[in-house]
C-alpha cells in the first residue's frame, strides 16, 4: 500500500507575512470614512475571520450597499500599503525545507484573490507551493471549516495527514471542525493561551522558531 503523503496547510497574514497590523490600519481608515471609529484593538482581534463576519463583529449588521462601500475602502487602502508587505524571518525557508521532505504545502487565507495576489510575490516561494485557496474559493471564510476542507483537497490527503498553521483564533477553530491538527504562531499578535484555548496543539513565535523545532510538530517528528 502507497503511503499517504503529508501535508502542511499555512495562513498566511500574520503567519508568513506581517501584515496583521497593515490590515488593522487600512480597516480602521474605511470604518472612519463610513463613519463609524472603532478602536484598533478591536480590529486587530477581528483580523483572520471571513470579511462580512469581522464587519459584523465590529459595526454590528449593515445593509449590503453599506458593507460592500466599507470593503472597496479597505481594499484601497490596503493595496495602498502593500508596499509595506514583508516575509516575516524564515518563512520562505520554513516552505522550501517542508517541500524538500516531500510534504505537500498548501496556503489557506480567508483573504480574497487580489490580496492573495499581493501576498505571493511577498513570500516569494512558489517553487514550495503545491496550491492555495481563498476566500473567493468558498461561501464563507473562516471560522468555517471550508477553506481547509478545500485546501486539504488541492493537497489530496485527509485530516489525519494534515496540519494547519496559523496565527489567529480564527484558524483555530477552523481547523478544528475540519479535522486538522492546528499549531499557533505568536507573529499575528495573538497571545499563546488564546491560541491554545481555541485548539492548537503547540505555539511557536514565527516561522523560523517552527522550522528549528519542526521534530515538535505531530506527523514531522
Amino acid at each position: 500500500m502507497t503511503q499517504q503523503r503529508i501535508a502542511v496547510l499555512f495562513d498566511i497574514d500574520g503567519t508568513l507575512v506581517d501584515s496583521n497590523y497593515l490590515h488593522v490600519e487600512a480597516w480602521q481608515h474605511a470604518l472612519r470614512d463610513m463613519g463609524v471609529d472603532v478602536d484598533a484593538w478591536r480590529i486587530h482581534r477581528s483580523i483572520g475571520q471571513d470579511g462580512d463576519q469581522l464587519l459584523a463583529s465590529l459595526v454590528g449588521e449593515r445593509d449590503d450597499d453599506w458593507t460592500s462601500r466599507a470593503t472597496e475602502l479597505n481594499s484601497t487602502y490596503y493595496t495602498e500599503l502593500a508596499p509595506r508587505l514583508r516575509a516575516f524571518n524564515g518563512a520562505r525557508r520554513l516552505l522550501h525545507a517542508l517541500s524538500e521532505r516531500g510534504v505537500v504545502v498548501v496556503l489557506a487565507t480567508s483573504a480574497p484573490q487580489d490580496e492573495l495576489d499581493l501576498l505571493l510575490p511577498v513570500i516569494d516561494a512558489d517553487d514550495a507551493i503545491s496550491a492555495t485557496t481563498n476566500a473567493d474559493d468558498v461561501d464563507t471564510a473562516k471560522p468555517e471549516p471550508d477553506i481547509v476542507r478545500v485546501a486539504l483537497s488541492r493537497a489530496g490527503v485527509d485530516a489525519d495527514h494534515a496540519i494547519f498553521v496559523g496565527d489567529s483564533v480564527w484558524d483555530m477553530k477552523a481547523a478544528v471542525r475540519a479535522g486538522v491538527t492546528p499549531y499557533g504562531v505568536l507573529s499575528g499578535g495573538i497571545s499563546a493561551d488564546l491560541l491554545t484555548d481555541a485548539g492548537a496543539l503547540g505555539v511557536f513565535d514565527d516561522p523560523a522558531d517552527l522550522l528549528d523545532r519542526l521534530g515538535e510538530i505531530a506527523l514531522l517528528g
